[in-house]
């Protein structure tokens, strides 16, 4: 295969298993496609527009090696994929999570975790003010997750923390590759002056964080959803 359909296979390899998984007769998850589509469609919206005033900052961008040649603006169209295909296997894991573990008793206490992060966030976003990345997804992450504890109270954030604490183990694997882990270069390539030059193997330390605003978004969409239903 062609190197410049990496990035595209990448995002196909990661929908496939959970778009199988999602006809299972006794957790038929594509019943809730609807609900799932909306939990996709406005956080992507939002993270397009952010991606491509960090790309065209130069705060990231993207190596043409690695893609078609298709864009949307400055945005390759598997990085346009990317925020379907992700969202989709991680809002599976998380319906997978409380399909398999219903018993709130674990999930129950999560407000002290949640804690811990808004202010450990807060404090490095505001410190860090110089650095773009870091900044804006330190301080994001901290709004929206003091939003729903706070404001929302929502009793689903214990499962989320269950359900990515699982969706790490895939995310080193596939962001280990899209920064340059086990091929000759990366395929989105980061401006470290825009961040705290941290790598958790060749992944900035950011990247845990934006995935995690990102599907935290996701989750708390589809059971806005789910609550109306």
């Amino acid at each position: 295969m062609k190197s410049q359909y990496l990035y595209l296979l990448i995002n196909l390899l990661c929908i496939l298993v959970p778009l199988l998984a999602s006809f299972y007769s006794k957790a038929p998850f594509y019943k809730k496609w609807k609900d799932v589509g909306i939990a996709i469609l406005f956080p992507a919206l939002l993270f397009i527009v952010w991606d491509e005033i960090f790309t065209r900052m130069g705060i990231w961008g993207f190596n043409s090696q690695y893609v078609s040649g298709w864009s949307i603006g400055s945005l390759p169209i598997e990085e346009i994929l990317f925020f379907v295909c992700i969202p989709y296997a991680c809002i599976f894991t998380y319906f997978a999570v409380r399909y398999f573990i219903q018993n709130e008793y674990f999930f129950s206490n999560h407000e002290l975790l949640s804690f811990s992060i808004i202010i450990a966030l807060l404090v490095a976003g505001i410190y860090n003010i110089d650095k773009p990345y870091t900044a804006v997804t330190f301080i994001s992450l901290s709004f929206f997750l003091a939003y729903l504890t706070l404001k929302i109270r929502a009793r689903f954030v214990g499962h989320f923390y269950a359900a990515f604490g699982i969706i790490l183990i895939p995310f080193f694997i596939v962001n280990g590759i899209l920064t340059g882990s086990l091929i000759e270069e990366e395929v989105v390539w980061y401006n470290d002056a825009a961040n705290l030059g941290i790598r958790l193997g060749t992944i900035p330390l950011e990247d845990a964080f934006y995935a995690m605003l990102l599907l935290l978004m996701n989750v708390s969409l589809y059971e806005w959803r789910q609550s109306k239903a």
